[in-house]
């Protein structure tokens, strides 16, 4: 994994945090809530191809 891609995860998690205390401080509960969850799937899309390859690679490991 790169530093780059930590780096935009980190920076997508100060982003939705700031935008969530806003829409919740005006009392916008339910677009902060999926505001938050549109992060969360926007961090998932970006992490998954890793856990596959992890995935393949303890796989790999084991069949031998």
């Amino acid at each position: 994994m790169s530093e780059n891609l930590i780096l935009k995860i980190a920076a997508v998690g100060i982003l939705i945090t700031i935008l969530n205390q806003v829409l919740k401080h005006s009392g916008r509960e339910e677009q902060a809530f999926l505001l938050s969850l549109a992060g969360l799937i926007l961090v998932l899309t970006w992490i998954v191809p890793y856990i596959l390859d992890l995935f393949l690679l303890i796989k790999e490991l084991f069949e031998i």
